[in-house]
């Protein structure tokens, strides 16, 4: 079968190469074209557009990019009619793919959407195109098979996070190797993972950075993004002299005492490495306003929205300064501190329902399963 997979961002490409893999394993005839990344090419198939190219922040952001988006949309919607694939899946990133599978729906073509846009979160109006372009919706977040089903009388599969397949298949890496291939010390590390756009790094890595000399008994290693180059994070190196790592998160990750990390899918990622982090967001002024007036949420980071409770604090906006960094770091490296939050982490694994959800989609995909 031919398929056609369409990812805006690097988790998602992480997370799509996984299913292309086990699409394969389900059928061995699999043809794939996709927009994504450097994972899923190493898979197999014909790329269309890196996701490098298609990531935008922000409200302000998107406005001003407009006119490239419309032209991404075009493209995407005359190379899809070009290819004809038998399904179509869609990997988040909800701006983008909500106006393709309105389209592709008219066209009669198989939708099926892997990773849920979050629409518990805002745009809950958002379930009408759901309901009227998404043949199957597969969710990863325990609590979203209750919200469409039980809210909104929309059938979906809970399929497990994807997250821990990519943590599972892990390669172990020796930690006094990975230390000498990459010049750090034997200080114990703090991981700073300020994100993966250009415009989130710059906010996030400057505030991070201005703890470094009070926490001298440790080594600050920034985890460079896939979809940055070197010469973008220069400058932070050079200014503060501290180690950097492109591309190894998950290895630096298994090595480190504590994290600084920018809110989104990362504070997931390092809680299932069971290391004590600060969550930390700071949008333009701008773009703050407006999504604090339509996000109903009580957390924005996906660890304390799963557990239903405060586990990682979280530094948003104004609050995100150089003393509650400080605060926040000191308490996390506390040993009682660090014991509560390794048990809160232990159950917020449980709650996700275990490996398998690459396998588990893939086996709805293939199977033409109807409801």
């Amino acid at each position: 079968m031919k398929y056609y997979i369409i990812v805006g961002e690097a988790s998602g490409d992480l997370h799509a190469s996984n299913l292309m893999k086990a699409i394969l394993q389900k059928d061995g005839n699999a043809e794939f074209r996709f927009w994504g990344g450097d994972l899923m090419r190493s898979v197999g198939g014909t790329l269309v557009k890196h996701y490098k190219e298609l990531a935008f922040m922000g409200f302000l952001e998107v406005i001003m990019n407009l006119r490239t988006i419309a032209k991404n949309i075009s493209l995407c919607k005359k190379d899809l009619a070009e290819y004809n694939p038998d399904k179509i899946i869609f990997v988040d990133y909800p701006g983008f793919n909500f106006r393709i599978m309105k389209w592709a729906k008219e066209l009669k073509f198989e939708t099926h959407y892997y990773i849920s846009p979050q629409i518990w979160a805002w745009k809950e109006n958002r379930i009408k195109a759901i309901r009227r372009d998404v043949d199957h919706m597969y969710v990863i977040l325990p609590f979203e098979k209750d919200f469409y089903e039980t809210k909104h009388n929309f059938p979906v599969h809970f399929v497990g996070h994807p997250l821990l397949d990519a943590i599972n298949d892990k390669e172990l890496v020796d930690e006094s190797e990975f230390r000498k291939k990459h010049n750090l010390s034997d200080k114990p590390i703090i991981a700073l993972l300020p994100g993966s756009r250009v415009q989130e790094i710059k906010k996030m890595l400057a505030i991070m950075l201005s703890v470094v000399d009070d926490f001298k008994d440790y080594q600050f290693v920034i985890a460079g993004a896939p979809s940055q180059e070197f010469s973008f994070y220069k400058q932070f190196i050079n200014e503060h002299n501290i180690s950097f790592i492109s591309n190894r998160t998950y290895d630096l990750l298994s090595f480190s005492t504590a994290a600084l990390v920018t809110s989104g899918t990362a504070t997931l990622e390092t809680a299932l490495f069971k290391v004590p982090q600060v969550v930390c967001y700071k949008a333009s002024s701008v773009s703050y306003q407006i999504a604090k007036r339509i996000v109903n949420l009580e957390y924005i980071s996906l660890v304390n929205l799963i557990m239903d409770k405060e586990v990682v604090r979280e530094l948003i906006q104004e609050d995100l300064n150089v003393k509650n960094l400080k605060i926040e770091l000191n308490n996390i490296l506390d040993p009682s501190y660090r014991t509560q939050m390794f048990n809160d982490y232990y159950e917020l694994e449980q709650k996700l329902g275990g490996t398998g959800a690459s396998e588990n989609t893939a086996a709805l995909i293939t199977a033409h399963k109807i409801f």
